[in-house]
């Protein structure tokens, strides 16, 4: 029983040695040393000195004796911890006393370089003098010096995907001539993105699509009109621009404007136009970009272009029933489809046109080859059979020049264009093709007045000069006619307009009032007319039964 109680105690004295060296050893932070070389002795001057830099460590020695041994031990010091008990610990003598004893010791040792050392591999890279990495208050809670982030790159679809602009248009209109019936109710949105490759490439690529529900809502027109008019897709311009110093190359779909008055086309040449609706949609929307390589060249006051078109594109003429359909005698006459088998490389287009600016007169002269864009209409029935005609196109030659000059709040304009090649119909019924190959020349002058209170006035007189003049044709030797554009602000918002062209040679002409309202920006609302009068031969007569009114909701972005 006493082995087992001195087992017991033992048992408690080592443990309590242990819990109090393993506190002790965690404050110091480093190991016992096991070498007595590396510990320093004792002393209150190391203590008072040193405790403030290197830390303290405690060490207990533990030494078992046998009173066999009890002659050759020295007393005790007061700091000896003795443990006495009535039975020896197994494998002890029987009877006897084992001696315990705890020596506690005190030793200080550096272990700053090795703290140093450690602290060294937490510091982050990148550091200047005098931060202090992970010890400073701003790398452990986050101070107020914002981070340095690298920007992400832009993904390329994300850069497609955003900066588009373009509108979304709304249009109705009714004709209300007998029959009365809904002509459009169209809904064209386009859309249009720029970017660049470099400073010297850029790019542009756009798009337009058409839908127009009249063509759903009613069966007035013949199902190849209504095929051909209710959507449509269009590419618009989309091309690459390369500038090399004085040179700019363009290559792709692109509009070549080369002359514009009011209300007609006359050196506008190269575009091919959209005429189903005649000449009532703005320019914009009118004209129809070619696919062409061009190259400009530009040094002081001069400039000069030069243009290809490998496969040309052709004026939309619309098919037989159609409200503005151009071919003769509409209503008596049978149509076969446009023949369009021209358009190939064998008949590319192409021209030069040379400008100049000198002492504020804009001056430019052009040579222009090309598969016409507009239809003639060929007579494929036999002179005694009815008349049955179908659209082709031939290749014609064209010179011109254009004008300007401003005078302040006078601006002059004018064109003018010679066509060699082109063939009208004729009424004579042993005409090949019941056509006459005719050579013309047409020129326009305008002014444009800028009057008070906002308000613009246009004035333009036009002529047309058939050489060789054929009696058998409809038109006159000379052809003439005027305009007359006013427009002007009535509201803050609220602007009127009112166009007038009127063939001098007869009672032929047309009439385009117009009320445009901006209600909000990039918010257009319009209401108009568009009426025509004069013989059925004539440019606008013909056009006597598609009066119409209409109106239209915008919204630009």
């Amino acid at each position: 029983m006493r082995r087992m109680e001195h087992a017991s105690k033992l048992t408690c004295v080592v443990l309590v040695a242990a819990l109090m060296g393993l506190p002790l050893r965690g404050f110091a932070g480093a190991e016992v040393p096991d070498s007595p070389a590396r510990a320093k002795p004792p002393s209150d001057t190391s203590l008072m000195g040193d405790t403030d830099e290197e830390p303290l460590f405690l060490t207990l020695s533990l030494s078992l004796s046998s009173p066999s041994a009890r002659g050759v031990v020295k007393p005790a010091s007061k700091a000896d911890v003795a443990v006495g008990q009535g039975t020896g610990l197994p494998g002890g003598t029987s009877g006897e006393h084992l001696h315990m004893s705890l020596s506690p010791s005190l030793s200080l040792f550096s272990v700053e370089p090795s703290i140093r050392e450690n602290m060294a591999d937490l510091v982050p890279e990148g550091k200047e003098d005098g931060e202090t990495g992970f010890t400073s208050r701003e790398s452990l809670f986050g101070g107020n010096v914002p981070l340095k982030e690298k920007p992400s790159p832009v993904p390329m679809w994300k850069q497609l995907a955003t900066g588009w602009r373009g509108f979304s248009q709304l249009e109705i209109a009714d004709t209300y001539a007998d029959p009365e019936h809904l002509s459009k109710a169209k809904l064209r949105t386009e859309l249009s993105r720029t970017g660049q490759f470099s400073e010297h490439i850029k790019w542009k690529i756009s798009g337009r699509f058409d839908y127009d529900a009249a063509y759903d809502l009613s069966n007035f027109y013949p199902p190849g009109v209504r095929r051909d008019q209710r959507y449509e897709f269009f590419l618009r311009e989309n091309y690459l621009d390369v500038s090399a110093g004085d040179f700019d190359f363009r290559l792709g779909r692109q509009h070549v404007i080369w002359g514009e008055m009011v209300g007609l086309f006359f050196a506008d040449v190269v575009s091919a136009k959209d005429m189903r609706e005649f000449v009532l949609p703005s320019f914009d929307i009118i004209r129809i970009p070619q696919w062409a390589m061009r190259a400009e060249y530009s040094k002081n006051d001069i400039h000069a272009e030069v243009v290809w078109i490998p496969v040309p594109t052709l004026d939309e003429s619309g098919k037989p029933g159609a409200d503005f359909y151009p071919g003769p005698l509409r209503g008596t006459a049978g149509f076969l489809p446009e023949d369009r088998s021209g358009r190939n490389v064998a008949h590319s287009n192409y021209g030069v046109r040379l400008s100049q600016l000198k002492n504020g007169w804009d001056i430019s002269g052009f040579y222009y080859h090309s598969l016409d864009a507009a239809p003639t209409f060929y007579r494929v029935s036999a002179p005694t059979d009815p008349l049955v005609f179908q659209a082709r196109h031939d290749e014609i030659d064209q010179v011109g020049a254009t004008l300007a000059k401003d005078f302040g709040s006078v601006v002059l304009k004018g064109e003018l264009i010679y066509t060699d090649g082109r063939k009208f119909n004729v009424a004579r019924p042993n005409a090949i093709d019941g056509l006459v190959r005719q050579n013309t020349l047409d020129y326009v002058l305008g002014l444009d007045f800028s009057l008070p209170a906002e308000t613009r006035l246009n004035l333009q007189f036009f002529q047309r000069v058939f050489f060789t003049h054929d009696p058998a044709l409809v038109t006159d030797k000379l052809e003439q006619g005027a305009s007359i554009l006013l427009n002007g602000k009535v509201w803050h918002n609220v602007e009127a307009q009112a166009l007038l062209i009127h063939s001098l040679n007869r009672s032929d002409w047309m009439f385009r009032p117009r009320l445009s309202w901006n209600f909000e920006r990039n918010w257009r609302a319009a209401l108009g007319a568009d009426v025509f009068g004069g013989q059925p031969t004539g440019l606008f007569g013909r056009f006597d039964q598609s009066d119409r009114v209409y109106t239209e909701l915008r919204y630009s972005f």
